[in-house]
């Protein structure tokens, strides 16, 4: 474990962030999660406990990791519960301004040499850094969903991240048994920049009436080996995280390539978002997922 890494913030007990706070108690890192309503912190805390025992089951660790690693995991009900931690990785929803104002909020609870982590998918980590009081101590970790399965990290430097910063986080990275690759600091960075323009593209071609859904997904996944399709995994992803992505890289790099779906745009309207409302390119809500186009 890294000497200049022994306590670890994480802010947003939603998906990534117990992701994340599940893999660093596992690694041995003491952990503090924290959220803006306590019982989403609650409910945090409960979905790691059936996310280890889960691991337990299938033989991944032992009955003593789990329960060790949930002693390590402690609620912090407020920022300044947050004081002592040398880093603390912010997990909370793809919107630039929610994060700037998680930033605004930590920051002045923070001790002078901790550094802060964004959890961002796309959002530049630059932009990000110079709103708080740390930009040399300010660096991107993207883990990839869900955090407890997923081997790559990808480490991004605003363009003030300092040396020791990028070095500790690397530390970290590894401690957890995770691969970092490097991206440099350009919307979307590496895995996004090149997975969500394919996603948009499948829902093109859903749009234009080139393929059904089930064609599309059946296509990808069998013609070109990929594990699941391009809309089921959208529908896993968020739809509106799709979309947010989508526009980062529009709006960011000005290519009419990058232009979101109007369908994409029409299921976020709906609110139809995936898995998590039960509805998106697949209908969630009967036994078994049923195309929606």
């Amino acid at each position: 474990m890294s000497t200049a890494i022994k306590k670890i913030g994480v802010i947003g007990a939603g998906q990534m962030g117990n992701g994340i706070a599940h893999v660093s108690a596992l690694a041995g890192y003491e952990v503090f999660i924290h959220d803006l309503a306590e019982e989403r912190v609650r409910k945090g805390l409960a979905t790691i406990d059936g996310n280890l025992s889960r691991q337990v089951h299938s033989g991944r660790i032992t009955e003593d990791d789990r329960k060790a690693a949930l002693a390590r995991v402690k609620p912090a009900f407020g920022v300044d519960d947050l004081g002592d931690c040398d880093l603390v990785i912010e997990a909370a929803t793809e919107d630039e301004a929610t994060k700037r104002k998680i930033f605004a909020g930590v920051c002045p609870a923070l001790k002078p040499g901790a550094m802060l982590a964004t959890n961002t998918s796309s959002i530049s980590i630059t932009r990000l850094a110079s709103s708080t009081d740390r930009p040399e101590r300010f660096i991107g970790i993207h883990f990839m969903n869900p955090v407890p399965v997923m081997q790559l990290v990808e480490l991004i430097r605003g363009i003030a991240t300092g040396d020791e910063t990028f070095e500790a986080s690397k530390a970290y990275v590894a401690a957890l048994g995770r691969t970092a690759t490097v991206s440099e600091d350009f919307p979307g960075f590496i895995v996004n920049r090149i997975l969500l323009p394919m996603i948009n593209e499948a829902i093109y071609v859903l749009y234009e009436g080139v393929g059904s859904v089930d064609a599309i997904d059946t296509a990808m996944k069998l013609g070109a080996n990929h594990p699941m399709g391009p809309l089921q995994l959208a529908d896993f992803i968020g739809l509106d995280t799709c979309l947010s992505i989508m526009q980062v890289l529009y709006e960011g790099l000005a290519d009419s390539k990058y232009r979101p779906c109007p369908l994409l745009v029409k299921y976020v309207e709906a609110g139809w978002l995936g898995r998590k409302t039960n509805r998106g390119f697949y209908d969630y809500r009967g036994e078994t997922p049923v195309p929606t186009r």
